[in-house]
């Protein structure tokens, strides 16, 4: 059983994407390779946008997460499928403006932008600016100011909660870079400041607490939090707080033993929750914001690779070594993070073996798995990683120089490249 719908076994015993033959893919655009169902990409954001309008009407708007898996190709099918986008970065601000985004739509965030990105938001039009700190909301204060506009923005809120995740992918709690927090007064003290300054204008908050989260609990408690912090706000400053961004963090299942929220079950809840406290603060209902990513692409993606070398070592383990490794995928060695594999062109076979899968980078530590059930391996197969679609294009880096994958989109019986394959001559273009 796989973990995403848009995979399958086709009569010759080859694993399918979107029913395509993965072995012929590999074969077409070589490997490693990275591939993307459309369809189930474009499936899982309306399950988010209907869930949205079912419980908040048009009060609501969800932003894909873009550091998940950024290209033209994804900004393009976000606007197709009418969400908004969050960015974090100048890199993937100007990658949407260029691809045509509607800039009203866009919502920056980042611990630490810089002058020159927030001149680029500012004369691009952002929807919104997501202010992490007082250093950044004076200096974004000053420069609309001498550009003659004024920033609508929220403050990221620490709510203190804990998200139950990896210590890495936590962000809502108080020793954290990102936000202000409300235990010691820092998010109080900060929306003082901004009344204070004539070139922004406060219209919410933001909070996210985490990512790969399969409890509901820190959700609603997450809720709870920002609906007392808006009443305390009205109460104190008499700003009616329009915006409120739950953030995202909503978990997927990367291996059998996973098992998530069911997205409309999640989003049920928590409308329950912003329902009940909105009356119960006699509060109006803020515009609620949603930012899903990995939840978005991760299980609509896989990573295909070719068998090399097959190291057994006698009494130890096996080493399964592929033409890829942690420059395409460090998901691994940063988090121990596990997934499911198959061998594409043996794909219906009983997983006989167990292998430690190793990449080519000159670097022990430089491996896709250990301890792997695997269809019987022979150098020349091609070796799919499941649930890549998420963080590992994104993450990839030129480690020993080696150039990044390509990447494809499947639908409907066609493939297209959407991000082309590195040359050893792109990595050297921009050497002195």
């Amino acid at each position: 059983m796989f973990v995403s719908k848009a995979l399958g076994v086709n009569e010759e015993n080859h694993l399918t994407i979107g029913g395509m033959d993965c072995v012929e893919l590999a074969k077409e655009y070589g490997t490693p390779l990275y591939v993307f169902d459309e369809n189930e990409i474009r499936g899982n954001m309306r399950i988010y946008a209907d869930n949205l309008k079912k419980h908040y009407g048009d009060n609501g708007l969800i932003l894909y997460a873009s550091k998940a898996f950024c290209c033209k190709k994804m900004y393009k099918i976000a606007k197709e499928e009418g969400l908004g986008i969050d960015v974090v970065s100048g890199g993937e601000l100007y990658t949407a403006v260029s691809s045509g985004f509607p800039t009203e739509k866009i919502y920056f965030h980042g611990n630490n932008k810089t002058k020159d990105e927030l001149i680029l938001a500012l004369n691009s039009g952002v929807g919104r600016i997501v202010v992490d700190n007082s250093f950044e909301l004076n200096m974004l204060n000053d420069l609309a100011g001498e550009m003659g506009k004024k920033a609508d923005i929220l403050f990221r809120i620490k709510p203190g909660v804990d998200a139950h995740t990896h210590d890495f992918i936590k962000t809502g709690q108080i020793d954290s870079k990102f936000g202000v927090a409300l235990e010691n007064g820092e998010a109080t003290e900060i929306i003082e400041e901004a009344t204070k300054l004539s070139n922004v204008n406060l219209v919410g908050f933001h909070c996210h607490i985490g990512s790969q989260i399969f409890d509901l609990e820190p959700f609603l408690s997450t809720a709870e939090v920002m609906m007392g912090f808006i009443k305390e706000v009205k109460e104190k400053f008499g700003i009616t707080i329009s915006e409120l961004n739950l953030g995202g963090g909503f978990g997927v299942r990367y291996v059998e033993s996973d098992d998530p929220i069911s997205y409309d079950k999640y989003m049920e809840a928590v409308s329950r929750k912003i329902h009940e406290l909105s009356k119960k603060h006699n509060l109006p209902l803020p515009k609620i914001l949603m930012e899903p990513g990995r939840s978005i692409v991760a299980s609509a993606g896989i990573t295909l690779y070719t068998v090399g070398n097959i190291k057994e070592i006698k009494d130890v383990r096996t080493y399964l070594s592929v033409d890829g490794g942690m420059g395409d995928n460090p998901r691994y060695i940063l988090y121990n993070a596990e997934y499911d594999f198959e061998i594409a062109n043996k794909a219906g076979d009983k997983k006989s073996e167990t292998v430690t899968v190793a990449g080519k980078c000159c670097e022990s530590g430089d491996l896709l798995g250990e301890n792997v059930p695997l269809q019987k391996a022979q150098p020349g197969d091609i070796l799919a990683v499941l649930t890549t679609g998420a963080y590992n294009y994104s993450m990839a880096s030129n480690y020993n120089r080696i150039p990044k994958p390509a990447a494809i989109f499947v639908k409907d019986g066609t493939s297209k490249v959407v991000i082309k394959r590195e040359t050893y001559a792109d990595i050297m273009k921009n050497d002195a």
